[in-house]
């Protein structure tokens, strides 16, 4: 778990980072003294004090930006600046803390804020990604379906090509097509891809991001349409996050 403290104020930094290594000494804490050089950082955190009045760029812009990054991070806002309380909902802000505020009141609001992280993580655990079971030579590997770019088959043999290797088994291609669902298309009777990983189209060839099907032509006009479908879902989630 790691968490970050974000205020141009060192005192306030120091004061913070010895409450949270008081209660949680296996947190990994950052320090930043200013939004911009928070988001030069390489990796997030998962809970951020984040003050909104500091040199540079303000605390409430800099939220909204992370936001578009990372939609999880529990946010916590620390300032003096009362008239922002509104706006931080905006942002998906957990909490508001007022400057001054006791250690008393920095001790509850922490702890509330690493249980709401472990809730989130327990969620994430529970929404397992899909999966497919594949046993080649005795080894039963088990293989996300959102690594899989496409499949193809030649006597027998199924290869998958995922984001990082290919394995191969013998089975059904159509069978695989069944387990992995409408995300993936059967653009020719050898090959079934993933409408995530096309990059472009013709009438002929499926151009991926790793690798390349043949499209049959009685298939090409179907794949634009669940192509565009597959398209459509995925804005229309985007929406309702």
């Amino acid at each position: 778990m790691q968490i970050a403290i974000c205020d141009d104020e060192k005192e306030i930094c120091v004061f913070l980072a010895k409450c949270i290594g008081r209660l949680y000494p296996e947190a990994e804490i950052a320090k930043y003294s200013s939004g911009d050089e928070l988001l030069l950082a390489h990796i997030l955190p998962d809970i951020l004090f984040l003050d909104i009045q500091m040199d540079g760029t303000n605390g409430m812009e800099i939220a909204k930006k992370i936001r578009r990054k990372n939609k999880k991070m529990v946010l916590v806002f620390v300032t003096a600046m009362e008239e922002y309380v509104f706006q931080a909902f905006d942002v998906g802000a957990f909490h508001y803390l007022v400057k001054p505020f006791s250690k008393e009141q920095f001790d509850s609001i922490l702890c509330r804020a690493v249980e709401q992280y472990q809730e989130q993580n327990v969620a994430s655990d529970l929404q397992e990604e899909p999966c497919i079971l594949i046993k080649a030579k005795g080894v039963c590997t088990k293989v996300k379906a959102a690594d899989i770019v496409y499949a193809e088959i030649m006597n027998r043999k199924i290869t998958i090509h995922t984001v990082e290797e290919d394995l191969e088994y013998y089975g059904k291609i159509s069978e695989l097509e069944q387990q992995l669902g409408k995300d993936f298309y059967r653009t020719h009777r050898a090959y079934l891809v993933h409408f995530r990983y096309v990059v472009k189209y013709d009438a002929s060839v499926v151009y991926l991001e790793r690798g390349s099907a043949m499209m049959s032509k009685g298939k090409f006009s179907d794949f634009v349409k669940q192509y565009l479908k597959y398209n459509q879902r995925w804005l229309s989630k985007d929406e309702e996050k």
